[in-house]
């Protein structure tokens, strides 16, 4: 072969060679699927309600996703999977009190070049101004596939870069990534329909077929990622896996309906890294990073081009990030440092003054100042017969001295509106029987439990991350004021609660009807405490509500409070658990196992 010749052939190869270059290079593909849920305004590394420094905020979370973004031999996905619009100080502010600029989360998630986010039920809370500007500001899709716009029969949520549909197509290296986000439809259950007119919240199940069908048609995806703002433990409440319009069902699309490579939880609260089995027989990797960007969910995917099928093989690994070993990162704390000053400013306006201190601590295991300080409020707004409420802070603080704005997130942490509402007298007991019988195990002797909790068929109590397990969610020990009452927490479930009269001497009838004042989640039916315990249907709940506030609650404790500008919490003391020396020595045992030794 002459010279020529030679260079003629050579160029023909690397011709060839570098026709082929990208199909050799994209024999193997990786990709870093990372998840936030449940932030809850957790934005920055300092907590505008307790005014000190953390090591916890979507600013660690950007630090590791920056460190990721840089490794050349992968592609990383962003994805958000709700609750954000509520939790920390610096939401409420650009919810309600700066609105005439992007709201402050915008800023941050399209600062930090989220690819996608779903919905949240706190999302829907702050009310249509708020989740409806906040849609038209985020840079990516905003999905729930399943909360439909009644007046067109179609997703209300929609992506509006890729002809309004309920899902997105992310492609990177080559790979096709579909993501279907679904929300909790029980929304229903706990906000008022003014908060979600317009929106129809259908079952997540049903609603996964029919997408997952046509995104199987339509786009034919290499990878599908359920991104739903929905619990694991479908039995949460008594429900069962038939139930309609499950509150959790993240476990059961997974395991019902067959396609996704990876479904990303959240709502609950708790870290997940689990696989099931599809009805096909295929793996499902569920992941859920918790609540307030203490961590990222981390899937990685690597793909390997199976030329002899045509198709990509996957394998997938799973871990959970912990945001506190990262240090915030300073381009983003530069870029939104007037932000936090400018909040900061606003958390510390004094409202008042209170001459004691008061924790939620106590309000586990009884009569407490922190809730009683609430109901107080709440019957003196209202002139309501009794009011009901709970704790709704595990470990909060208020000092005593001088009370500021940021004080009142402790005390109330959600954007509730404050109902009356119509009950009858046993309606009123059957209320409090369901609430103390989730709350308080029936203790056999003085050294038993107090508090029910979570345990495995050895009797041990559960533990998740070195935290014991309560058997229901402490946002759920409702107890009423008004009234005096025992708990008897020898008896079982159901026969534990007497009352004995109206906390001002008159009598207390079973039959008769009262007004009850408590907060919109449980006055649309949340917890189950109107609907399993005091046995009212779900359809005449809405009948039953006398008065609606039009702010928040905690907009209107903060008036009260300035009004009386100082103000001494003090338990009412109208109700008490006996056996007296079983509730004293359940407690101190209790109170160990929740929060370590008494300081």
């Amino acid at each position: 072969m002459n010279q020529k010749l030679k260079q003629i052939s050579f160029s023909i190869f690397l011709i060839v060679l570098l026709a082929i270059h990208p199909f050799i290079t994209a024999q193997t593909v990786k990709l870093k699927i990372i998840e936030t849920s449940d932030v809850h305004g957790s934005l920055f590394p300092y907590n505008f309600t307790t005014g000190k420094d953390i090591n916890t905020s979507l600013a660690q979370i950007y630090a590791y996703v920056k460190e990721e973004r840089a490794k050349k031999d992968q592609s990383v996905i962003l994805l958000d999977d709700g609750d954000i619009l509520q939790g920390q100080p610096v939401v409420y502010y650009y919810n309600f009190e700066k609105t005439n600029v992007p709201h402050i989360c915008a800023q941050v998630m399209n600062y930090m070049k989220y690819d996608a986010g779903t919905v949240g039920n706190h999302d829907i809370e702050p009310g249509h101004p708020v989740y409806d500007k906040i849609d038209k500001e985020f840079n990516f899709p905003w999905l729930a596939a399943n909360a439909v716009d009644t007046k067109t029969g179609k997703p209300y949520f929609v992506n509006r870069w890729e002809s309004n549909k309920p899902y997105t197509i992310i492609k990177k290296d080559g790979i096709k990534i579909a993501v279907l986000g679904l929300i909790t439809p029980a929304i229903p259950n706990w906000l008022p329909e003014k908060i979600w007119s317009g929106i129809r919240f259908d079952d997540m199940i049903e609603t996964a077929k029919k997408w997952v069908a046509i995104i199987k048609e339509k786009e034919k995806p290499d990878l599908l990622i359920g991104l739903f703002h929905s619990g694991i433990e479908y039995n949460y409440n008594g429900q069962k896996a038939n139930t309609p319009l499950l509150e959790n069902a993240s476990k059961l699309v997974a395991e019902q309906v067959p396609g996704f490579d990876i479904v990303l939880a959240g709502h609950d609260h708790k870290v997940w890294n689990f696989d099931v089995k599809n009805s096909e027989g295929k793996k499902v990797l569920i992941l859920d990073p918790a609540n307030a960007a203490r961590n990222a969910a981390v899937a990685t995917v690597t793909l390997h081009y199976d030329s002899s099928s045509s198709s990509w093989k996957k394998e997938i690994t799973e871990e959970i990030v912990a945001s506190k070993n990262y240090k915030p990162d300073a381009d983003y704390m530069k870029k939104f440092g007037h932000a936090i000053e400018e909040v900061k400013n606003y958390v510390s306006k004094p409202i008042g003054v209170f001459t004691k201190a008061i924790s939620t601590r106590e309000s586990m295991f009884g009569d407490s100042p922190f809730v009683d300080l609430i109901q107080k409020i709440q019957l003196d707004l209202t002139h309501a017969d009794v009011s009901f409420s709970e704790p709704l802070s595990f470990n909060a603080e208020i000092k005593k001295g001088t009370v500021y704005v940021r004080d009142m997130f402790n005390l109330y942490r959600f954007e509730n509106l404050l109902y009356t509402m119509k009950m009858s007298g046993k309606e009123i007991k059957d209320y409090l029987e369901y609430s103390f019988g989730n709350w308080f195990n029936q203790m056999k002797n003085s050294d038993d439990d107090l508090l029910k909790f979570k345990k495995d068929s050895t009797g041990e109590i559960i533990y998740s991350y070195h935290e014991a397990q309560l058997a229901t969610n402490y946002y759920n020990f409702s107890s009423a004021a008004g009234i005096n009452y025992t708990v008897d927490v020898s008896k079982p479930a159901g026969e534990r609660v007497k009352i004995k009269s109206f906390s001002n001497g008159k009598p207390f009838d079973m039959n008769k009807y009262y007004s009850v004042a408590m907060n919109s989640y449980r006055g649309n039916g949340g917890g189950g405490h109107l609907t399993l315990g005091a046995k009212i249907p779900k359809e005449e709940i809405p009948k039953r509500i006398i008065t609606s506030t039009q702010k928040d609650l905690r907009y209107y404790l903060m008036k009260w409070i300035e009004k009386k500008k100082s103000v001494t919490p003090e338990a009412l003391g109208n109700w008490k658990v006996i056996p007296e020396n079983w509730w004293e020595k359940g407690k101190e045992k209790d109170y160990k196992i929740l929060f370590g030794t008494r300081d």
